[in-house]
């Protein structure tokens, strides 16, 4: 089922018609009944409420950014997406629809990542309707279509990715939103082509790991920042005390045995290295 487009006459020349119809119409059946012409005047009578109705009934306005999907008897013959008043066939079913930018926040669901740990995950989505008749026609219900189907690939691109990254470059879900919110997206449109949705946007709207390993998962975060700290520090260490013997030995200051710059290496990785603050031993005597 495709959109089509059907013409239709200005309603406002046809309002004017209607609205002047029974002055007209009374002013007829008085000349005929003047001109003895009685069984005319009663047909004249009798034929202009009916006329007049058949007016109203066609008349129907769009609004901006809103379509008006035409049935007779069942069978679709098109959309008018012109805003204004337009006249129709009165036996054409009308059913407006929305083309304006809507969205939606999902519900917080709980699914479980690529490495089955339990999340909470949310998102918002962004949509518009492009295509009337296929709304219309192809699903029942196309808002709750688009509900119903966006929390479904949101399911299901969150069970594709971990929650964290656990190498280098690895996408995941809380440290690549861009990346996340672009397969969403595709995912929620591919399940909405069918019902002639646009979406324009989605993103993440929450994120958490679920309440009953919140605080383990905190933990382990935590570990893993400590880590990665101590391993900034060490290379820092090692990078300083190489320079610093690099530099003893290239302006002569002082020759070191195997021993001694064993000795150094020790002291100096200990005071780079340590949480608190190093108490240093003073050597007043020689240094062998």
């Amino acid at each position: 089922m495709q959109e089509k487009n059907i013409p239709s006459t200005p309603g406002i020349p046809v309002l004017l018609f209607a609205l002047g119809l029974p002055i007209a119409s009374a002013f007829g059946v008085f000349i005929l009944i003047e001109l003895g012409l009685k069984i005319a005047a009663i047909a004249l009578l009798l034929s202009a409420p009916l006329v007049l109705l058949f007016m109203l009934v066609g008349l129907y306005k769009v609004e901006p950014n809103q379509s008006a999907v035409l049935t007779l008897f069942g069978r679709y013959v098109g959309t008018n997406r012109r805003a204004g008043l337009h006249f129709n066939n009165p036996f054409f079913t009308k059913k407006k629809i929305s083309l304006r930018v809507r969205n939606f926040e999902s519900g917080r669901m709980k699914v479980n990542d690529l490495n089955g740990s339990p999340i909470e995950i949310a998102a918002i989505v962004v949509w518009e309707v492009i295509d009337s008749a296929e709304a219309v026609f192809n699903v029942d219900e196309y808002e709750s279509f688009v509900q119903i189907q966006s929390e479904a690939a949101i399911r299901s691109m969150a069970s594709v990715y971990p929650y964290d990254p656990h190498t280098e470059g690895e996408v995941s879900l809380r440290s690549h939103p861009i990346e996340i919110s672009e397969k969403m997206k595709s995912e929620i449109q591919d399940r909405l082509t069918k019902a002639g949705i646009n979406v324009i946007e989605s993103r993440v709207s929450h994120l958490a790991y679920s309440p009953e390993i919140a605080q383990a998962m905190l933990q382990r975060q935590q570990a893993g920042a400590i880590i990665a700290a101590r391993q900034r520090i060490v290379e820092g260490a090692v990078g300083m005390v190489e320079q610093a013997l690099n530099a003893l030995n290239e302006k002569g200051v002082v020759e070191l045995d195997n021993e001694r710059k064993a000795a150094m290496v020790s002291n100096l990785l200990v005071v780079l290295c340590s949480d608190s603050a190093t108490q240093p031993v003073v050597n007043a005597g020689s240094i062998y």
